[in-house]
């Protein structure tokens, strides 16, 4: 593994997000100096927080899956995620809710759900999913380490018997085609392949590999912090600070200053200049290359993943029906995926995210009152409708978001809205996203594993990059692990000064507890 060069005694750490906070806590464990420089008044990044009226709202994602990554960030410092953060194991992970008006609550134990599946579609399908399940843990195996959590230095690396392992698995093949061989049912394919789309591809072009994504989110377990989301890179934060880390709020990096092949320091939009021995850029990709004078050179252009309107809800009122996180999926469904990634179109017949965080901790919102996220997936600006645009059409697709949500048993959810908040590609773009997407670059196969940007920079010995723009990937689990394969680059690999200190959650413990369980890491 090529690591950065000479002195890495003091590192800044530019942007607070989890991929920020995870590699500050790794290189605070390796003995190094930490200043983190953050744009915003708190952490957070894409996972950040909002007050609404009364309401707090998580700005960012709602699914926490592996939480034991967050906890080796933690552990690198003598400290545990268990300690930190509250974590309530959710039952069921998911519940779906299809245009027929049958419903699936997805469990991530395996007999729980083969039960469920056998009263939802019988017992052929029951069996199909226990063979799924195994298939998805063996291609976790195969992934996990060679593929996800590595750092590469050259596609040479692929050449491992994982590889093979991954082949014979049919990670190659098609996503939809792979879990086709497993369940008939087109209701039950879509719970484990819409999973595709956080990757920025549909699941009928999507790698069979990128199910390990369905992995997480079926198998491994879905948490749910108390105080929501954002507790996690708060609590990120107290720990860094702890550990010696010194933090720059509501301070944005403007430029890097450079000599002979090295950045010695940052230069803060206030004027100040803070030394360095070693930079990680964990902001968004542009902004990293904004620093940086320019990008790599790439053969084609990068390709972004299709972004989302999310509306926060303050309501007066709940619906019965609802789980945590509740999965709405429409009557159409590869037609949806063609209008979101070629056609750039709205959805005709959308599959929604709701999200209830005052299902599992009603202090979120007013006493009395309930918070609900609904993400409809939209195109990027790149292929659909320009940021500009979204300034008119938002309002309208609210209104008719809204309307849907009525018409699949929401009864009177647009009277019951006392708080909102909307937020469309125009803000994801005013917020410096490209393409207007939160979802960054996509994963297809030339934009995935060591042909992803890599998160070392070629022209700069001692610059590093984190976050869901570079290796490995987008998401909660990947941007944690994209931190520590950051600092792995500047210490070596070398592991913290301190051991675990406590055990973290487990899939089993998801089947049997509220709370953290035993540690348990399937890789």
């Amino acid at each position: 593994m090529r690591t950065v060069s000479g002195p890495t005694d003091h590192v800044v750490v530019v942007g607070a997000g989890l991929s920020g906070l995870a590699c500050a806590l790794h290189l605070l464990g390796a003995g190094r100096q930490v200043t983190v420089v953050e744009r915003d008044a708190g952490p957070g990044g894409r996972a950040g927080r909002t007050e609404l009226g009364g309401y707090q709202v998580d700005t960012g994602p709602t699914v926490l899956t592996m939480p034991h990554l967050a906890d080796e960030a933690f552990a690198a410092v003598g400290e545990s995620l268990a300690d930190r953060v509250e974590l309530v194991a959710l039952h069921p992970a998911y519940r779906a809710c299809f245009a027929d008006g049958t419903r699936l609550d997805v469990h991530t134990d395996g007999e729980a759900m083969e039960a469920e599946v056998r009263r939802f579609a019988g017992v052929a399908e029951a069996a199909g999913y226990r063979a799924l399940r195994e298939w998805l843990e063996r291609l976790y195996r195969a992934q996990m380490r060679r593929f996800i959590d590595t750092n590469f230095d050259s596609p040479f690396q692929l050449l491992h018997p994982d590889l093979a392992r991954l082949a014979a698995l049919g990670g190659f093949g098609r996503l939809h085609h792979r879990i086709g061989r497993f369940l008939s049912d087109a209701r039950l394919r879509r719970v484990f392949s819409f999973q595709a789309l956080y990757a920025g591809v549909t699941p009928a072009r999507a790698l069979a590999a990128y199910a390990v994504i369905a992995y997480m989110d079926t198998v491994a377990g879905v948490w749910f912090p108390k105080g929501g989301m954002h507790a996690l890179p708060r609590a990120m934060a107290d720990a860094a600070a702890g550990a010696g880390a010194d933090f720059r709020w509501s301070q944005a990096a403007s430029a890097l200053e450079r000599s002979t092949g090295r950045v010695r320091a940052v230069h803060l939009a206030s004027g100040e200049r803070i030394p360095c021995d070693a930079v990680v850029l964990s902001c968004e990709l542009s902004a990293a290359h904004r620093l940086l004078g320019r990008a790599p050179r790439r053969p084609a252009r990068l390709r972004h993943s299709p972004s989302a309107v999310v509306l926060h809800a303050g309501t007066d009122r709940t619906w019965p029906d609802l789980a945590h996180h509740t999965l709405s999926f429409g009557a159409a469904w590869e037609r949806t995926f063609d209008e979101l990634t070629h056609e750039g179109r709205l959805m005709s017949d959308p599959s929604l995210l709701i999200t209830r965080p005052t299902t599992h901790d009603p202090a979120l919102a007013p006493p009395g009152r309930h918070l609900h996220y609904v993400l409809a997936p939209c195109p990027n600006t790149t292929v659909g409708p320009s940021a500009a645009a979204w300034r008119d059409l938002g309002p309208r697709y609210r209104d008719s978001l809204a309307a849907e949500l009525e018409r699949r048993g929401l009864d009177g959810f647009r009277s019951s809205v006392q708080e909102e908040l909307l937020v469309t590609p125009l803000d994801w773009t005013e917020q410096g996203h490209e393409a207007g997407t939160p979802f960054s670059v996509s994963h297809t196969f030339a934009q995935t594993g060591p042909f992803r940007p890599r998160n070392l920079v070629g022209w700069l010995d001692n610059v590093v990059l984190a976050g869901c723009g570079t290796t490995p990937g987008v998401g909660v689990p990947t941007v944690l692990i994209s931190g520590k394969l950051a600092a792995a680059r500047i210490t070596g690999g070398t592991g913290g000064r301190f051991p675990r200190t406590r055990p973290v959650p487990s899939a089993a413990g998801a089947a049997s507890s509220s709370t953290p369980a035993d540690a348990h890491d399937p890789s």
